[in-house]
């Protein structure tokens, strides 16, 4: 029983001195959008190109709010920052899925950014709103295939 006691207070020490030093991930909500939007655009290239030009266009903007999200995160990095929903609207269609699958991913994405805080001098903004317009992309993609 002696032994259990200081076995005992050294685990909790243990674990109160690395919770210490835990570090919170970086930016979790932006990286969530970028993975997300990779995700979408890989989905997207992977859809059918019998979508009137919308999935070309879908792919291209999702691509420009990459690049918005990843300038973004590291504006943030740059001015050390601290971190501080809108209606989900997904078209299904059965014989879609990789439009469907991009469109939730999307969706994912615009959450995260809308999640994320303001400041990310204008490129969480920017993300955003290529993002929407990626998402009404997909939907007239969706629509427009046979």
């Amino acid at each position: 029983m002696s032994l259990k006691r200081p076995v005992l207070a050294f685990l909790s020490l243990l674990l109160i001195v690395s919770t210490g030093y835990a570090t919170p991930p970086d930016q979790p909500n932006m990286t969530a959008a970028r993975t997300a939007l990779q995700s979408a655009r890989a989905e997207l290239q992977l859809a059918e190109h019998n979508k009137g030009g919308h999935r070309g266009k879908a792919v291209s903007l999702v691509s420009q709010a990459i690049a918005e999200v990843n300038k973004g995160i590291a504006f943030d990095r740059r001015h050390n920052h601290v971190q501080s929903t809108t209606e989900v609207a997904i078209f299904t269609s059965p014989d879609q899925p990789h439009m469907r699958a991009a469109l939730n991913f999307l969706q994912n994405a615009k959450n995260s950014l809308e999640r994320a805080t303001n400041d990310k001098g204008g490129h969480r903004a920017k993300a955003l709103d290529l993002v929407n317009h990626a998402i009404d992309e997909v939907n007239a993609g969706i629509a427009a295939a046979p």
